[in-house]
């Protein structure tokens, strides 16, 4: 307490006695030299206690020196007494005394005797006498003769006797015996005796001893009582008594009237001091102090708090109807004694106030919450979910939210149609309400049908009286109030106009009823949700309109050829649908072309603009064009495209528009490729080794003037040609070369089948959904046997034509095709006419047995005939309608030099 009390409430004089220094700990310590001189002014409580304390051990030392120097004389004069009657009864009773007494000079015979034994026994004198006490020996001769001083009758009557007397010889203890003789009649005296001087001697030589050991007393009780006084005086901080009766009045008056409790315990768990207001909080008993704290009747957390010791600042306990706000900190961390101090005040009105705020904030929280974690997709379940988990536990214990179908579906809501609940939440998973998934729909007089019919919240605080949420279901109703469900929120989920649903929430472990103000929150939380999930039906509905075009432009079976054994996968992107295709087209000459593409972007203009490409692709292929003169004109139509959309400012240009075209010969099993600015083929080797085939890169579509090129390769058969598109290789986390290391890791370890390779590559991808479309294409090449193939050269002579017709003839026997015989002939027979009427050397005919019947007739000449109807005046012109009608298909090839005529037809 002394260390609280104000600097000014202090005597000048006693502050000037108080001589403090702080050290580095900031802790005040006392100089010794203070410390002493304010002991020794004997102003403060500690200087009194010393002054008292050492006149005190003075007067104690004083009084035992005394007691001791009289308790040796005492003692000193009983073993004179005794000394003296030893001496006086030895030498009566000694042999030859009673001879002596007899003789006729017993002075000569018993002066010397006398004289041995008084030196021997360290006494004064040794007397003896007559019974008339006449002196026969005496120390002093002049002494001899005359009278005995002292008491002799009772020694006369055989009784020994000792008294101290002024002798002759000065103040004396002398003791007198009788000697007898055998008949026990006294026939003399004999008298020992010892001086004042000398019996006080023995006292005084013990004296020195005894002064020294009070000195040493006096000195070790004054050094205790200093230490005692300074640590006193360390304690009062150098107060005196009114000083210090002042502070603990001043302390006591206040320590009562504060109006916060104030505790202190030791650290022994023992309440050291309460002040009223503490026990009127704490409802303590008159007799606490002193007691353990657990005995003392408090409810159990307030009491492990207390004696525990740890630091609390404002941990609120609930004791009887009031919450208290307690605030602890020990007593020992500046040195102090161990225990600790608690306040403690009445927060119970406060926390009423702040309760208020703390639910207005918490709503506040719960609002901004919602702006933040409600719409993170574009999934309108996903929404609604987001919507009944952030309501649950914060603002009901269960919340259902149940959309319109044709709502989920993207669609507008229908008034008249059937809810689904999309989700459902709540703090345990068994309550008797409507499943996930369930179609719903709600009678009129329902809570939920008439905030659907009105568009209004509807609040029943007590769903046992309400006879219209019975209605609904009678039998689930009754469930749902035997598990405790007892008050109810309905509110429309309203964008704009259109009502997409409705959200109810469910209170049941709480025992307050929803009220208007809780109300008013779940339609504010409500109305942002509805923004969420509206903007996500919008997107549902825009999104499966991207997905309904793509699929409808995007190959949905591959067309039937033997040329190569073809896998694909193809992954949308995480955002949406893209831009990426990919096709397989059969050719002329059992040739296949490979077209992978890929349109930046998402949505449905990527969709689109996917599908004009992929469409002109097709009929670009028609041409039977080398793959750079495909990509040209590719090139030129993108071109175009982006000039007609530059002048509408709602359509976007086609930016990034890559492309892959290759072709494959299974005659030859030659392969060409060109790219604009798509990356390039892998190629996969029949003994598993893989590689990227370095085809030159053009430039993305629609940059024009600058040309492409192509390239070859022969491969072997067993080969797999693989094409992707970049969202397979690129990724934000890595560069584009790991990713292509990536893939051809994947295709070194893949097996043959083109399955388990775009199987192995899409698993070896990291993430597993990417941020771009994936177009995988991989083709294992096959090759035409030699057995199959069929050609000759043709001569230019007309007379050639029956030769070709001839050989043809045997060709089609040796492979069974006997029925097409007759057609084949027909065709080759009008082709090689027109090659040699109207073509140039050298002509040849090849004749290939795939899964149709191929033929071809290859002159030098690049003019191609055309299909027309003849007149009937004309006398030609009607060889080529005749070819058309007998095959199934039929066309011209241009080569780098000259042209192929070829026709297909089905192999019965």
């Amino acid at each position: 307490m002394g260390r609280s009390r104000p600097r000014s409430s202090l005597r000048p004089g006693a502050a000037a006695s108080v001589r403090r220094r702080r050290a580095a700990d900031g802790r005040f310590r006392w100089r010794p030299a203070a410390g002493l001189r304010s002991v020794l002014s004997g102003r403060s409580v500690a200087g009194q206690v010393f002054v008292l304390h050492l006149m005190i051990v003075l007067l104690l030392v004083v009084a035992a020196v005394l007691a001791l120097v009289l308790q040796v004389r005492r003692d000193s004069t009983r073993e004179a007494r005794n000394r003296s009657l030893a001496v006086a009864e030895t030498f009566a009773n000694a042999p030859g005394i009673l001879g002596a007494l007899e003789s006729s000079d017993p002075t000569a015979v018993l002066r010397p005797h006398a004289a041995a034994a008084r030196e021997q026994a360290n006494v004064d004198f040794v007397v003896v006498m007559n019974t008339d006490g006449i002196r026969y020996t005496h120390p002093r001769p002049d002494r001899i003769g005359k009278r005995f001083v002292g008491t002799i009758e009772p020694a006369l009557a055989g009784e020994p006797v000792v008294e101290e007397i002024e002798g002759t010889i000065g103040h004396l203890v002398q003791a007198v015996v009788p000697v007898k003789d055998a008949g026990g009649e006294v026939v003399g005296l004999v008298s020992a005796g010892i001086t004042t001087e000398h019996v006080g001697g023995a006292a005084e030589d013990q004296l020195p001893l005894v002064l020294s050991a009070a000195a040493a007393a006096l000195a070790l009780a004054t050094w205790g009582a200093a230490l005692v006084s300074r640590r006193l005086l360390r304690q009062t901080h150098g107060l005196g008594p009114h000083e210090m009766t002042r502070m603990y009045e001043h302390h006591d008056a206040v320590l009562h009237a504060v109006r916060e409790g104030v505790v202190i315990v030791d650290g022994d768990g023992t309440l050291m001091l309460v002040n009223d207001e503490a026990r009127r909080l704490l409802g303590l008993p008159g007799d606490a102090e002193g007691r353990p704290v657990p005995d003392i009747g408090l409810d159990p957390g307030t009491a492990e708090l207390l004696s525990s010791g740890r630091v609390a600042t404002d941990e609120v306990h609930l004791v009887a109807d009031r919450l208290l706000a307690v605030n602890q900190r020990p007593t020992d961390r500046t040195g102090g004694p161990p225990g600790s101090v608690a306040t403690i005040r009445d927060s119970t009105e406060l926390r009423a106030l702040s309760g208020r705020a703390e639910t207005s904030r918490e709503r506040l929280n719960m609002l901004y919450d919602a702006g933040v974690g409600i719409g993170t997709s574009l999934d309108v379940t996903r929404t609604a979910e987001e919507l009944a988990e952030l309501a649950v536990p914060r603002f009901a214990d269960f919340a259902t939210v149940d959309l319109f179908e044709s709502v989920l579906a993207g669609g507008h809501p229908d008034a008249a149609g059937v809810l689904r609940r999309a989700a459902s939440a709540g703090i345990d998973a068994d309550a008797p309400l409507y499943p996930r998934d369930e179609r719903i729909r709600f009678v009129a007089s329902s809570p939920q049908g008439v905030s659907l019919a009105t568009g209004r919240p509807v609040l029943e605080p007590r769903l046992d009286e309400a006879p219209g949420w019975h209605a609904q279901d009678l039998e689930r109703s009754g469930q749902v109030m035997e598990y405790g469900i007892h008050s109810l929120v309905t509110v429309p989920l309203r964008a704009g106009a259109l009502v997409l649903g409705v959200v109810s929430f469910w209170r049941s472990r709480k025992a307050e009823p929803f009220d208007t103000e809780e109300l008013a929150l779940a339609e504010e939380l409500v109305a942002r949700a509805a923004v969420s999930i509206d903007n996500a039906r919008r997107y549902t509905r825009e999104h499966s309109m991207a997905v309904t075009l793509q699929r409808s432009l995007l190959p949905r079976t591959l067309p039937g050829q033997s040329a190569l054994e073809i896998a694909y996968r193809y992954l949308p992107a995480q955002a949406g649908v893209g831009g990426d295709w990919f096709d397989v087209l059969p050719l002329s000459g059992a040739r296949v072309a490979l077209v992978v593409g890929d349109v930046v972007g998402h949505g449905l203009h990527a969709a689109a603009t996917m599908g004009r490409l992929r469409t002109a692709v097709h009929n670009f292929s028609a041409l039977d064009l080398p793959p750079d003169e495909l990509l040209a004109l590719l090139d030129e139509l993108v071109g175009r495209i982006d000039q007609d959309e530059a002048q509408d400012e709602q359509s976007a240009p086609v930016t990034g528009a890559t492309c892959l075209y290759a072709v494959y010969d299974p005659v030859s099993r030659h392969c060409t490729v060109a790219r604009a600015g798509h990356p390039p083929p892998a190629v996969v080797r029949p003994d598993g080794g893989a590689e990227f085939w370095d085809v030159p890169a053009g430039p993305p579509l629609g940059l024009g003037g600058l040309p492409f090129e192509s390239t070859g390769l022969e491969l072997p058969e067993g080969s797999r040609l693989v094409l992707y598109t970049d969202g397979l290789v690129e990724d934000r986390g890595h560069d584009i070369d790991v990713g292509l290391e990536r893939l051809r890791e994947a295709l070194s370890r893949a097996g043959d089948s083109p399955e388990d390779t775009c199987r192995v590559v899409l698993e070896s991808r990291r993430p597993a959904r990417a941020g771009d479309d994936i177009a995988l294409l991989v083709a294992r090449t096959r090759a035409l046997p030699a057995d199959r193939i069929a050609q000759w050269p043709v001569p230019p002579d007309p007379a050639a034509v029956g030769e070709v017709r001839a050989a043809v003839t045997r060709k089609l026997a040796e492979w069974g095709l006997d029925e097409l015989a007759f057609s084949t002939e027909l065709i080759l027979s009008e082709l090689v006419t027109n090659a040699l009427r109207y073509g140039g050397t050298p002509i040849q005919v090849r004749m290939l047995y795939e899964r149709n019947l191929i033929c071809e007739v290859y002159d030098s000449s690049s003019t191609s005939p055309h299909l027309r109807y003849a007149t009937m005046t004309d006398e030609g012109g009607r060889g080529l309608f005749l070819v058309a009608q007998l095959t199934e298909r039929w066309g011209t090839r241009y080569l780098p030099a000259g042209k192929v005529i070829w026709t297909e037809q089905p192999v019965p």
